[in-house]
């Protein structure tokens, strides 16, 4: 599955000169952890601003969230996916950099996907992906040579040995013919 296919679509957005109070209001109306800082102009990168943010910023110094404006508190530039982006890559991009959502962009804001729409609507589950598998196939590889090596090259373990390549082979093109 791609993140375009599991993306939410309708992204509520706020500008960076709002106030923070205004941007909470939004957030406890919409039900929403966080929103998309609005571009200023074409070539602006997006941002975000989440009930983290307020709490870490704006709550926990006792700061005034009426006078606080969003771009003071905001990511920007904050990490974007793309729509073609498989959602096992969006999980580790996720994991690696410890963020929970991210706008969905290519030429401009499309969606917006966050770790409940990879649980709740991707196939991770029925469908897991090895995105490691090429490197199963090396190691399977030296392992086969050093068998073959200890135990010659006609032996049933030599022979057994290849036979684990050539299946994670196998598997590796499926794989790939499956994305293309």
């Amino acid at each position: 599955m791609k993140a375009e296919e599991i993306m939410t679509k309708e992204v509520v957005t706020i500008s960076g000169s709002a106030t923070v109070a205004e941007a909470v209001k939004l957030m406890k109306d919409m039900k929403l952890h966080a929103l998309v800082v609005e571009t200023r102009t074409e070539d602006d990168p997006y941002g975000m601003v989440s009930e983290t943010d307020v709490i870490y910023k704006v709550a926990a110094y006792g700061k005034d969230p009426k006078q606080m404006r969003v771009y003071e508190i905001m990511t920007k530039p904050c990490i974007v996916v793309n729509p073609e982006l498989g959602v096992e890559y969006v999980a580790r991009l996720f994991a690696n950099t410890g963020i929970r959502r991210a706008p969905v962009i290519k030429g401009g804001l499309l969606g917006i996907i966050s770790v409940s729409d990879i649980l709740h609507k991707s196939d991770f589950v029925e469908k897991p992906k090895d995105l490691f598998i090429e490197e199963r196939v090396e190691a399977a590889r030296d392992d086969a040579r050093a068998i073959c090596a200890h135990k010659g090259d006609t032996s049933k373990e030599c022979a057994a040995a290849w036979d684990v390549v050539e299946e994670l082979q196998a598997e590796l093109s499926h794989q790939r013919s499956q994305k293309a």
